[in-house]
This record gives C-alpha cells, structure tokens and sequence, in this order.
C-alpha cells in the first residue's frame, strides 16, 4: 500500500475521482468474462493498482503494486499499443512468458491510457484464470473506455489546477488582509505613545524638564513605528515561502532594547508594569525583532489584563537559554482557544477588535521559531496567564 507522501498517491486518489469508473469496470468484465479488471498507473519503473474489480480473489486493491518487470503492460508501454491474448498455451509469443506463470493466467487483455499530451500514463487491463474468446466488440469498448479514462484524468488535473489558483488566490488575498490588520495592530503602541506625548507637550503647566523627557520617547516611538514597518515588509515576503528573516550579525546588547519597549507600553497601559531584566551579557539575536516580540506580548496583556492588577515582565538569561515572561491577571484562556492561539485571525472570546485577532501572538511565535525558540502559554484557574518565550542564548 502507498504511504500517503508517495508521488503516485495523487494518481490513486485523481481516479477514485473518476465518477463512472465502477460502472466501466463492470462492463469490461462482462464483455471478456475476465475475472480481475483494473486500471494501473504504469511507470518505467512501477506498476500500481489505481482502480480494480476482482471476481477471482487475485488479491490487488487501489494503492497495491506489482514489480513492473513481472507485468506485461511494461511491453504495452514499450509498444504503445493494446496486447490481447485470448488463451497463453495456444499463443507461441505468450505460452512461455513468466508473467502468466507468475500470476496463473490463461487470458489478458491491456489496452494504453494515452493522455492528452500524448503521454503513455497507464493501462485499462484485465486477466483470467480460464482462456476466453476476445471478441473485436470487447477491444473497442476496451479502447473507448481507455479514452473515456484519460479524459476524465486530463479533466480532474485541470479542476485541481483551477483549484490550485483559486486557493493561490486566496491566499494572496488572505495575505494582503493580514498584512493590513498587522501593520494597524503593531503601529497602535508607537502611535499611541506619540499621540500621549503630544498631548501632554500641549499641557501649559508642563514642565520644560518633563518636556524634555517626553521628547526623546516620543523619537523612539517613531522609530520603532518605522522598524515596524520595514519588519512587516519582511514578513509579508515570508509568508509568501520564505519565513521571517533575521539580521543578527553580532552580540547585542538586549536591556536597552526591552526597557524601550516597556517604556512605551507604561505610556498607554492602564496597569502598572513591573519589569525585571536580568541579561549580563550581550547575545547574538534580532533586537528589533525581540523588541517586537516583547512589544505583542505586552500588547495582548494590557488587552486581556485585569487593569488592577500590575503586568509582570521578567526577562534573564537561565541555562544557555534566552527567557522572556510576560504575566497578567484576568480570565483563564479555554483549553479550546490556547489550541489555535498563535495562528493569524485567532480571536480570543468576546473580542472583536484587531488587538482581538491574535495576530501579535502570531507575529511574536514566528519571531521566536525564527531564532530557533519558542513561545508557550501557561493560564491557571485563578486567572493568572504567562507568555513565556525561550530561544538559545548565543554569546
């Protein structure tokens, strides 16, 4: 039996497709009164049961296969043409072939399934144990029935193809829709964080010492805005095959990195955030890609977190591995939803929103399998739930 990855698989599965083919079994058998009738996929090196009706327990169902070289549609795919041998002992040719003394057959028939690119693809044959007149009507329908079967593979091929675009399409689409809803969801910490900024800037009684404080927050909002938006143009090319890529040439220094991202979420979380950061040493990794990792995480704590209890983040280097934590307290996520939580459009209950969606979680586990990591999710019964991510920590 084929294993499910086998290339002829698809061949089994295209003419099980095929909605008349019990019917034309059938009446290839009774036109010969031949016991065993099948259609097989016929290789220069492989012969597999596509299709088969047995009347005479010769023992191959769909996905059975024969060596080919103890078959003789190997000559019919050598020859292009239909073999009839109506009793083996009265044929000079056939008396002394080892495949009818292999298989104990006295009549055969095989007729090419010629596609339409002219493409030798397999046979419409059929055997017996007992020798049977071949009438000229029989190989016609034979013939006809072959003809009927390349057509009907020529059209399924052509309906997975359109299938193919179609789903080429919509993935295209699909694209385009997650690459929208990314952009709004990542760009709305930054944004938010300017947007604070201004307005207190426009406050008369603000401080010039307080001024200056926002002013230099506020540039980095923007520019982690504008590495989110290169990052994201990444990440779009990845989802069309090639993953999320990494620029990571030397050690980095990662505190600074995190403290950027927890600055900007105390601006615009109803929380308070508590950080611990505990890395003594820099490591090899994407800082704006953590940093955009660590920013998801708060993300999906400041949305589901209970605003009066303080987000915990603790992030250290334990046991060669990178370790980021980020804890809320709320409702417990379901069994059910922690199965599809890191997949794009993953909506958690009762959210709506883009920040609902799952997209940030989605984005943060792409970041850490990009850095050979991984991202888990620990929610217990009281209400506390921990995103904990661990990649190799390389010096």
């Amino acid at each position: 039996m084929l294993s499910d990855n086998d290339s002829f698989s698809q061949d089994v599965r295209l003419v099980g497709l095929i909605s008349d083919l019990s019917p034309i079994l059938e009446a290839c058998a009774n036109a010969t009164d031949m016991g065993f009738v099948a259609v097989a996929r016929v290789t220069e090196d492989r012969w597999v049961t596509c299709a088969s009706l047995d009347r005479v327990n010769f023992g191959l169902r769909p996905g059975d296969e024969l060596e080919v070289g103890s078959t003789i549609c190997r000559e019919v795919r050598a020859c292009g043409s239909m073999i009839v041998i109506p009793d083996v002992d009265a044929s000079d040719v056939w008396r002394d072939h080892h495949t009818p003394r292999q298989y104990g057959f006295k009549s055969y028939i095989s007729v090419p399934i010629i596609r339409a690119d002219g493409r030798f693809w397999g046979t419409l044959c059929a055997i017996d144990p007992m020798s049977h007149e071949i009438t000229t009507q029989a190989k016609d329908l034979f013939t006809l029935f072959a003809r009927l079967i390349a057509r009907e593979l020529d059209r399924q091929e052509e309906l997975e193809a359109g299938r193919a675009n179609l789903e080429s399409e919509r993935d295209t689409s699909r694209l385009r829709e997650e690459f929208i809803a990314i952009v709004g969801h990542d760009l709305r910490n930054p944004i938010a964080a300017v947007t604070s900024g201004l307005r207190m800037m426009s406050e008369r009684d603000l401080s010039p010492e307080r001024t200056a404080m926002l002013i230099p927050e506020m540039q980095r909002a923007l520019t982690r805005a504008s590495q989110i938006i290169t990052n994201l143009m990444d990440f779009a090319r990845g989802r069309l095959g090639a993953g999320i890529e990494l620029n990571a040439p030397t050690p980095v220094d990662l505190a600074p990195v995190f403290q950027d991202v927890v600055g900007e979420i105390r601006q615009v979380a109803p929380q308070a955030v508590e950080c611990r950061i505990h890395l003594p040493r820099p490591l090899t990794a994407d800082p704006q890609r953590l940093g955009q990792l660590l920013s998801n995480l708060l993300g999906n704590a400041v949305t589901y977190g209970d605003p009066s209890h303080p987000i915990e983040i603790d992030i250290a280097e334990r046991e060669g591995e990178l370790h980021v934590g980020v804890t809320n307290q709320g409702e417990p996520i379901p069994d059910h939803v922690k199965a599809s939580l890191f997949q794009p459009f993953s909506r958690q209950e009762g959210q709506s929103s883009l920040q609902g969606l799952g997209l940030g979680l989605y984005i943060a586990s792409e970041i850490a399998r990009a850095h050979g990591g991984l991202i888990d999710v620990l929610s217990t019964p009281q209400g506390s739930t921990t995103f904990r991510m661990r990649i190799p920590a390389k010096a």
